[in-house]
């Protein structure tokens, strides 16, 4: 049996994705990777995970600090101290690799799950429609609702502010998700690591912070099982 092999979020941290791989025993004649975002920043090896992930053929989708990746090769650099965006677009190998990774989309959909980096608006009837060939060097509104959202209303409507967490009508996005009588897929996803692993009903959360000094996190909708390996190290800091 073929399985899907969902990563949370990596943000260049390779050593611990090759040992999750090797925890997973994953064989790329019967596995396929699908990290949901954020594979690169903050972390100490941006270029080693884009190598070993291209040359695995991974597919997953793209997140908010992959956008960030792109703007930078794109000359638009923001000033933060945790980011390491700066070093991989210098690399010789930098730009060649995120023109790679930009291929990937915003969402990835089958029978039985979808999978987006940070969550889908209650407001899109067909979240697949919506996010599909949207062009990740130039993100509109819904790109950034997918790569971002936390928490929203029951119109898809966002808070000023995810922290200190707003109170009603604003709740965790997916609430709304499993509020959907029409859906029967696993939404699986990542970019919370405050929020940490989820494990509710059509919900897989699996940003468990590994960049911060958390895990790696891999799940597995085959088996329904989930397979962690713990980070070497805080590579930085919330």
């Amino acid at each position: 049996m073929r399985r899907r092999i969902f990563i949370g979020d990596i943000q260049g941290c390779l050593g611990e994705l090759e040992e999750l791989l090797e925890t997973l025993r994953y064989d790329p004649s019967q596995d396929e990777l699908h990290p949901v975002g954020d594979w690169v920043n903050r972390g100490p090896d941006s270029i080693g995970v884009l190598r070993l992930m291209r040359d695995l053929k991974a597919g997953g989708v793209l997140g908010n600090h992959d956008l960030h990746a792109f703007a930078a090769l794109q000359g638009h650099i923001r000033n933060d101290s945790r980011d390491t965006v700066k070093a991989l677009v210098r690399d010789p190998e930098g730009p060649a690799l995120l023109r790679w990774l930009a291929q990937r989309p915003f969402i990835r959909s089958w029978p039985d799950v979808v999978c987006v980096h940070a969550g889908i608006s209650p407001a899109w009837k067909d979240p697949v429609q919506t996010l599909a060939h949207k062009n990740p060097w130039n993100p509109d509104k819904d790109v950034q609702f997918a790569i971002r959202v936390r928490f929203c209303d029951a119109k898809g409507r966002l808070p000023g502010s995810d922290w200190p967490e707003p109170r009603d009508p604003y709740f965790p996005w997916d609430t709304h998700w499993r509020a959907r009588p029409e859906e029967s897929r696993t939404v699986v996803f990542g970019h919370w690591a405050r929020r940490g692993l989820v494990q509710a009903e059509r919900t897989r959360g699996l940003d468990t912070g590994c960049v911060w000094g958390g895990q790696l996190t891999a799940w597995i909708p085959e088996e329904d099982r989930l397979v962690q390996v713990q980070a070497r190290k805080a590579y930085s800091r919330f």
